[in-house]
């Protein structure tokens, strides 16, 4: 099996993509890379805060490396602040990189451009796939998350904080993307096939913080549903 590494965001797609490279006889995910921010230490885009990102490690069972980033990082920063834990991962022997992306070609392409540079192999397990199928697999398999973060310009705020569920993916509005490809909305998976039990934590009513986003703030403690 070729030994690799995930790119984790703690999503949904992060999630469903795991599954079926753990189902699969090819590759060998050995680490969990995720970009956080520099100040604040949550995902990026996703705000997941750290306790919660190493609780999915824990539970999953595969180790989580961290790389901070400034907010809106160039590029060449990006890039720059990949270099040190790609090359550590180079002499650990693994030799591919696999992501999550469904349909942004250019995003898929700048993917490929860079893994070639660094010397991994780019791999898309859920690529081109129709993604209300995608929505209805991830349902089915037992997956649970929740949405954090809405783009109030494209579902209500009132979308923020519920569960991904059959209910959520029947009120979604037609142009919207029922796995939030176009950035409409935000995830995190607490619980289903590739973790060893759900994660406990905390859900607070979402904050727009005049901002076009509606986020909900986590924090690692029970909740029950």
């Amino acid at each position: 099996m070729i030994k690799s590494y995930m790119n984790w965001s703690g999503g949904k797609d992060s999630a469903l993509t795991l599954y079926k490279i753990l189902n699969s006889a090819k590759y060998e995910p050995l680490r969990l890379l995720t970009i956080v921010d520099s100040q604040t230490g949550g995902v990026c885009h996703h705000n997941i805060p750290p306790e919660l990102l190493k609780s999915q490690a824990d539970s999953i069972g595969i180790t989580v490396d961290v790389v901070p980033v400034g907010q809106n990082p160039s590029n060449v920063q990006y890039e720059q602040s990949l270099t040190s834990v790609l090359n550590r991962y180079k002499d650990m022997g693994l030799a591919a990189s696999i992501f999550g992306d469904i349909f942004l070609e250019d995003l898929r392409q700048y993917r490929q451009d860079k893994c070639a540079q660094a010397g991994f192999e780019a791999v898309f397990p859920l690529w081109q796939q129709d993604t209300t199928q995608l929505a209805r697999e991830f349902i089915n398999l037992g997956f649970k998350a929740v949405i954090i973060s809405v783009d109030t310009e494209k579902l209500p705020a009132s979308f923020a904080g519920r569960l991904y569920d059959e209910h959520f993916l029947h009120d979604l509005p037609a142009n919207v993307d029922p796995c939030g490809e176009n950035g409409e909305f935000h995830s995190f998976t607490y619980a289903g096939p590739i973790f060893k039990q759900p994660l406990n934590f905390t859900i607070q009513t979402p904050d727009t913080d005049g901002s076009r986003f509606a986020a909900c703030r986590l924090g690692p403690r029970t909740v029950n549903w």
